[in-house]
């Protein structure tokens, strides 16, 4: 059964081992992306354009926030705010559920 289904698809060989391909290379391309040795390279150079008059400390900045943004995952970009919260009604500090009946008074 394996020799028949390995002839039936055969054709798609080619875009199976492309697919792997890809995966490696995107796998390889993040590691290369988020290796701490490389990011620290990409400030130092950064560090170095600025004192060589090659980009101003506003474009530094904006330039170093790109790669940690890149190391972290986005987790320092600016987060929109969150619509409040709608729970139950509270009058006093008390809540008020229509489900469960409070203790009888």
């Amino acid at each position: 059964m394996d020799l028949l289904w390995a002839l039936l698809t055969l054709p798609y060989a080619p875009v199976r081992g492309l697919t792997a391909v890809v995966g490696v290379i995107a796998r390889e391309a993040e590691s290369r992306q988020r290796n701490p040795v490389n990011v620290r390279r990409e400030l130092e150079e950064l560090d170095a354009a600025v004192a060589a008059g090659e980009l101003s400390a506003e474009e530094r900045d904006r330039a170093e926030q790109g790669v940690l943004d890149r190391l972290t995952g986005g987790a320092g970009r600016a987060e929109r705010p969150r619509p409040p919260r709608r729970g139950p009604a509270r009058e006093g500090g008390v809540r008020h559920d229509r489900r469960r009946p409070g203790p009888a008074a």
